[in-house]
């Protein structure tokens, strides 16, 4: 192996320092619910990339921490919007007093030092913005980076990452078959009752049977869905109203702030929501 030259060995030196600010510091909790997890360290393995489908806040984004953990390697998120573009997640010239020089987008930093890039709510992304990842989703693992002519062979630990909720009601869009056939995927979902009771005593501090009720609550709240809700409560939001809970709050005004209010604007389905909240606590 040659020694690295003098010009190389800083440059180097300075791409692990970048890379150590990416990385999970101290083991997430993740309450598996199935084989996610030796699915998804099977998909990193072979170098495919990975979908996540499911609902907000049922733990996608917790998944993909704890595997970054576990595989050892950097993580960089993306949270994407109407407004992701490709220089957002490629990189852009910017002008300094210097001049003007090329910075890596978040995309590019994973594909040239071997990060997992996880592109959350991928869908939520412009659509001629998601056409750059097709190249990095197939046997090339290539980018294209076309304000450098530059085409980026991508590191050997890169891993290509997305999630979103789909069939949302009133969702923008969806997305294509041309990008989503491009993934292994996994579904993930609310876990069962019993494991949803324990990640919420778990990751507030309250009691068993306290976080029970907030399960129960949460459940009859997923009921409503496409009845005036687009979606019921999530196990993010029930872990909130737990962690309230532990603060200090009331239960009944934890619910009301952490789950009646942010669900629905609806006067009447805030009604009914609230009279659940009481009828629980």
């Amino acid at each position: 192996m040659l020694a690295p030259t003098p010009r190389a060995a800083p440059a180097a030196a300075a791409a692990l320092l970048l890379m150590d600010a990416y990385r999970v510091a101290a083991e997430p909790y993740y309450r598996s619910v199935g084989d996610e997890l030796a699915l998804f360290e099977a998909a990193c393995a072979q170098r495919l990339p990975v979908m996540l489908k499911g609902p907000t806040g049922c733990g996608k984004t917790r998944l993909v921490e704890r595997m970054a953990w576990a595989l050892q390697r950097p993580l960089i998120t993306v949270a994407c919007n109407d407004d992701t573009s490709v220089g957002d997640l490629v990189g852009r010239h910017l002008l300094d007093a210097d001049g003007t020089h090329w910075q890596d987008g978040p995309l590019t930093l994973a594909v040239r030092h071997g990060a997992i890039c996880y592109l959350d709510e991928v869908v939520e992304a412009r659509a001629d913005t998601l056409a750059v990842i097709h190249p990095l989703t197939d046997t090339r693992r290539l980018l294209p980076i076309d304000r450098r002519n530059e085409l980026l062979k991508a590191h050997p630990d890169f891993q290509l990452v997305v999630s979103y909720n789909p069939g949302t009601p009133g969702a923008p869009r969806e997305l294509k078959a041309a990008t989503r056939q491009r993934f292994c995927a996994l579904d993930c979902s609310y876990p069962g009752t019993e494991v949803e009771v324990e990640i919420v005593a778990r990751e507030s501090g309250i009691p068993t049977d306290l976080a029970a009720s907030l399960v129960a609550l949460g459940v009859r709240t997923r009921r409503l869905q496409g009845e005036g809700l687009d979606e019921g409560a999530s196990t993010r939001m029930l872990v909130r109203a737990a962690q309230l809970i532990a603060g200090g709050t009331a239960p009944a005004a934890a619910c009301r702030m952490a789950l009646v209010a942010p669900l629905s604007d609806d006067p009447d389905l805030g009604a009914a929501l609230r009279a659940a909240v009481d009828a629980s606590f």
